[in-house]
C-alpha cells in the first residue's frame, strides 16, 4: 500500500516536526496542527530547517523548494479534513491526546488515526473515538529524520487492514517497524527505561561517572549511545513521566530514582535545557 498523499501530523515539537519532515522526504503532504499562529510560525521554521540540513547532506530525491510548498503549518483544525493519515505527537498527557484525537475525528472521519506515545495504552486513548478500529500507535524516535525504527501499536479495536497499511507505511518513509500488542512501555520504551533507570541508580550509588556507565553499553553491548545520554537527548522530564505510569502500569521496579526527581526539579532536563546527566 502507498504511502498517503495527504497527512496531518497534530503537534509540531520536537517529535511533530521529525514526523513531518519523514513523510514530506517520502512524497506526502502534510499540514501541521498548532496552537495559535506564533506556535504556528515556529513550527514551520523548525521542519524547514531540517529539511535544508537535509538538502545539504545531499538526503532528499527532489529539489529542497518542491519538498517544502507541500508542507502546511496552520492552528486551523478544519485543514486536516483531506488527510487519509492523521499523526497525534503532543505531550504524554492522557486527556489532553483523548481531546484531540476525539478533535481529529470529527473533521476527519474518514481518515486513519495513529499516536505517537512512547508509553500510554493505545486502547486507553481511544475511548472516545467512534471508530477505534482505525487507530493505531506509531511510535516514532528521536531525532525522527535519521532514526530507522517505528514501533506499530495495535490496539484490541484496531483493524488488521490498518496494521497491514501501517507497516508499509513505515516502510515507505524507509524504516524498519516492529509490531507489538497494545501493553505498558510496549516494547521500546519498557526496555529503555530499565536500563537508564539501571544507570541512574548506579550513578547515584556512586557505582561509576556517567561517562564510564556509558561506555560500558557503547563499547560492550555495542549501543549507538550509552543509557544517560539518550535520556539527556530524549529528555529527563520525558523519561520521569514514562518511568512513573510504568511504576504505576508494571510495578515498583520502575519506580523512579531520586537523582532523577532531583533533576527534573532543578530544571536539568537534558539537551533541551542545555544540562541533564551531561553539559551540552
Amino acid at each position: 500500500m502507498n504511502l498517503p498523499a495527504q497527512v496531518g501530523v497534530f503537534g509540531g515539537g520536537r517529535m511533530g516536526a521529525g514526523i513531518a519532515h519523514a513523510f514530506l522526504v517520502a512524497g506526502a503532504a502534510v499540514t501541521v496542527i498548532e496552537a495559535d499562529d506564533e506556535a504556528a510560525a515556529a513550527s514551520g521554521a523548525r521542519v524547514r530547517a531540517g529539511l535544508a540540513k537535509a538538502a545539504e547532506r545531499h538526503t532528499l530525491s527532489e529539489p529542497l523548494d518542491g519538498v517544502a510548498a507541500r508542507l502546511t503549518v496552520t492552528p486551523d483544525v478544519a485543514a486536516l479534513a483531506g488527510a487519509a493519515l492523521v499523526v497525534e505527537a503532543v505531550p504524554e498527557n492522557v486527556d489532553l491526546k483523548t481531546t484531540i484525537l476525539a478533535k481529529v475525528e470529527e473533521v476527519a472521519p474518514e481518515a486513519a488515526l495513529a499516536t505517537n506515545t512512547s508509553s500510554l495504552s493505545v486502547d486507553r486513548l481511544a475511548s472516545n473515538l467512534k471508530r477505534p478500529e482505525r487507530f493505531i500507535g506509531l511510535h516514532f524516535f528521536n531525532p525522527v529524520p535519521v532514526s530507522e525504527l517505528v514501533e506499530i501499536v495495535v490496539g484490541s479495536k484496531t483493524a488488521s487492514d490498518l496494521v497491514t497499511a501501517a507497516q508499509s507505511w513505515v516502510s515507505s518513509l524507509g524504516k524498519t517497524a516492529i509490531t507489538v500488542t497494545d501493553s505498558p512501555g510496549f516494547a521500546s520504551s519498557r526496555l529503555g527505561v530499565a536500563i537508564a533507570l539501571e544507570a541512574m541508580r548506579m550513578l547515584e550509588d556512586g557505582v561509576a561517572t556517567a561517562e564510564d556507565i556509558d561506555t560500558a553499553m557503547t563499547l560492550g553491548y555495542k549501543h549507538p549511545m550509552g543509557p544517560l545520554r539518550t535520556t539527556d537527548v530524549v529528555g529527563l522530564d520525558v523519561r520521569l513521566a514514562i518511568a512513573e505510569h510504568l511504576a504505576r502500569e508494571v510495578g515498583p521496579r520502575f519506580e523512579p530514582p531520586a537523582i532523577l526527581r532531583e533533576k527534573v526539579a532543578a530544571g536539568h532536563l537534558g539537551r533541551k535545557s542545555g544540562q541533564g546527566f551531561y553539559s551540552w
